[in-house]
């Protein structure tokens, strides 16, 4: 069946606001896989032409999608599970939830915690798209297309609203630190129109955000820290993960242990000691 191949492609320079780069991959799975996605404020769009998959949100079954090779999913606020047996090809976006509302046309609190095959939305572009992408003999034209697809949706779509742009940017730029009731008034809404507006066009509340992008940036910060690096040494035992917690803006160690069992579905420790993460962002 051969190896795993996996090709980064970095999107034309004026689409790097909005997604970062695009990873291909080719990969077997001769027995069933199985992996546990963290969960994430941002969106996930996979474009597939291989063997399909299951996504699983196990709190509610009937949030996922079944026997797929394209979807969108998110943003969630729990981990889920995807799961294969095949040869798995396609392209994987990872996008912000403003980029997202954006390309997708579609206010992303209709996707909060759903996976969504792409033949399922409203607009079928993103399914032509596919179909484009698998008949390109190789990946560089493959990020052609995209670049070429994105560009277009983007020049098409309107801009988000100024007010939620900022919001979102004052979130991210905080790594979730900022306080909603903050926020809000920086903003000149009440904390309750700001929830409102925010979860409807975004996906998730504030709170919500800026508990995941802590989240995020702990759970990155341990994926890096699994790397060897001269010099470095890993985390370890109870004084690691209080530093840890606290590099990342959690009060104290159990909150950041709390979230990483809500987000993650295991403790930090496991992850360290598995030596293993999901192929979701921090």
């Amino acid at each position: 069946m051969g190896g795993i191949e996996a090709v980064v492609g970095l999107p034309d320079p004026c689409l790097r606001p909005f997604v970062d780069r695009y990873l291909g991959y080719r990969e077997p799975a001769p027995l069933p896989l199985v992996r546990r996605e963290a969960a994430g404020a941002f969106v996930v769009l996979v474009l597939g032409w291989g063997a399909p998959l299951d996504v699983v949100d196990p709190r509610a079954a009937g949030r996922g999608a079944y026997g797929v090779d394209s979807f969108v999913a998110g943003p969630f606020d729990g981990h889920c599970t995807t799961s294969t047996l095949g040869v798995g090809l396609g392209v994987q976006l990872v996008l912000t939830p403003p980029a997202a509302r954006r390309v997708l046309s579609l206010p992303l609190g209709e996707l909060t915690n759903r996976a969504v095959p792409v033949g399922d939305l409203p607009d079928r572009w993103l399914d032509r798209l596919r179909c484009r992408l698998a008949d390109a003999p190789d990946w560089p034209r493959r990020f052609a297309l995209l670049d070429a697809a994105l560009g277009a949706r983007l020049a098409g779509s309107a801009p988000l609203d100024p007010t939620l742009g900022r919001a979102w940017r004052r979130l991210a730029g905080t790594g979730g630190r900022i306080g909603v009731g903050a926020l809000a008034d920086e903003l000149g809404w009440s904390s309750r129109h700001l929830a409102v507006r925010f979860r409807a066009e975004l996906g998730l509340t504030p709170k919500a955000t800026a508990r995941l992008l802590r989240f995020q940036r702990a759970y990155a910060t341990l994926a890096r820290d699994l790397v060897p690096r001269p010099g470095a040494d890993a985390l370890r035992g109870p004084g690691g993960w209080a530093e840890l917690a606290a590099r990342c803006g959690y009060y104290d160690q159990s909150h950041l242990i709390r979230d990483f069992r809500e987000f993650a579905g295991t403790t930090p420790a496991a992850l360290a000691r598995s030596g293993s993460l999901s192929s979701n962002p921090g």
